[in-house]
């Protein structure tokens, strides 16, 4: 097994690490010295705690592999600033679970095992989801699971104001659908646009549906899909609060009734069905029609590397244990809900639950947001790109020449 490098680890400045730490939780003592019998676990996942359906989910992964986990819990930025002050000081846990996007940049310093090496076979994984966590053709963790957007909708006000939700087709159909719910006297769509990676999530169906590329913010196809966005502001189809909304914020919104259109996603699928109006789902459209391509959620369960390899067996039986078809279902129905990485997974949870079939297609024709070998690039595009979002739905500057400054700095920030 290989030992982790310094070249990121050392680049990291100790007062964010220090912060970073401070915001964990945890029920045990942090970092990797557990002995022979006790596995440490770190994952993203503070809200849930030591009684909830999360822990006991990982306490039967325990209970299996015959040994005593000791779970440690942090916010998603916090875990990977962690992590790599781990790795640095030769603490790592056996297990972390890591949202995709941050698994190439773990990888890229050497901390963590491939899975071949780790002997996992991930064969079985759909490609678009394992994508996340290949680097130079390697796959160096396992998804426990995905989620995706798609656009949810209020049936009583499509109702009240004529318009049918399988029309929606493209930009143009739900353009005109949101001009005749706006017509009829109702708020139309409200999305996340906010400065972080959630405004960056909520905005690539789009970006993505018109046919862009994350190697080039400032294509015509992006412009487009800036001046889609920024266009429903402009004709009040969609409130000013989308500029510093979060994705919760949205679903609070969504949930006053008095909107026609939500973006959002798979974890809210149990909310929408105890609503207080009927509520539907259909495919973000792309622009000339079709699905659009929508970003992958979720995270991926790796395994740092150790300075004793006994230890990788029965961690190996953890993995498997968070990663069997009926592991996979457990894990879906515990968040309602993660879709499974595999054809088996899905269509046991479709046995459960046979109306998440939207959600299931969804996570098989989305993509992985450190695709198309972005890598550790895709947090430093996604920032610029952010911004150019902010910067256009705020008037400051129009949809082209944000995304010409946004390309601009993208250039700069990863060469």
């Amino acid at each position: 097994m290989r030992r982790p490098t310094l070249r990121t680890l050392c680049a990291i400045s100790t007062a964010a690490v220090c912060a970073a730490a401070a915001a964990g939780c945890s029920t045990s003592d942090d970092g990797g010295s557990a002995d022979g019998d006790t596995y440490t676990w770190w994952d993203p996942y503070p809200q849930h705690e030591e009684s909830s359906d999360w822990a006991a989910r990982v306490d039967a992964c325990a209970d299996e592999a015959g040994v005593t986990i000791e779970r440690t819990a942090y916010d998603t930025t916090a875990l990977t600033n962690q992590a790599l002050l781990a790795a640095q000081e030769n603490a790592s846990p056996d297990v972390i679970l890591l949202d995709n996007p941050a698994v190439s940049t773990l990888a890229d310093t050497g901390m963590l095992t491939t899975m071949d090496e780790f002997g996992l076979d991930t064969s079985a994984i759909d490609e678009n989801l394992l994508a996340a966590g290949v680097v130079d053709g390697n796959a160096y963790g396992i998804p426990i699971g995905a989620n995706t957007l798609g656009l949810y909708y209020n049936q009583d006000i499509l109702d009240d104001a004529g318009v049918d939700p399988e029309s929606i087709t493209d930009w143009a159909s739900l353009t005109e659908a949101l001009e005749q719910v706006t017509g009829a006297g109702h708020e139309g769509i409200t999305f996340s646009g906010i400065g972080t990676e959630e405004g960056s999530f909520q905005f690539l169906p789009w970006f993505w549906g018109s046919g862009a590329d994350l190697g080039a913010l400032d294509s015509p196809e992006a412009v487009e899909a800036l001046e889609l966005w920024t266009g429903w502001l402009e004709e009040g189809h969609a409130p000013n609060s989308v500029i510093t909304n979060s994705q919760n914020t949205v679903w609070e919104e969504f949930l006053t009734g008095e909107f026609a259109f939500a973006e959002n996603g798979t974890w809210q699928v149990d909310s929408a069905a105890g609503a207080d109006f009927p509520v539907g789902v259909i495919p973000l459209p792309g622009r000339e029609g079709g699905v659009a391509p929508t970003p992958t959620g979720g995270e991926f369960i790796v395994a740092p590397v150790q300075s004793d390899d006994a230890r990788y067996e029965v961690t190996a039986q953890i993995v498997e244990c968070m990663t069997t078809p009926e592991g996979l279902v457990d894990t879906a129905t515990t968040f309602a809900y993660y879709v499974p990485p595999t054809a088996a997974g899905q269509e046991a949870l479709l046995e459960e639950n046979p109306d998440l079939e939207p959600w299931v297609d969804a996570v098989r024709n989305a993509k992985g947001r450190t695709s198309d070998d972005l890598g550790t690039d895709y947090p430093l595009i996604s920032e610029a790109l952010w911004g150019a979002v902010q910067n256009s739905l705020s008037g400051a500057v129009g949809p082209q020449e944000a995304l010409e400054q946004a390309q601009t700095e993208a250039e700069a920030a990863t060469n």
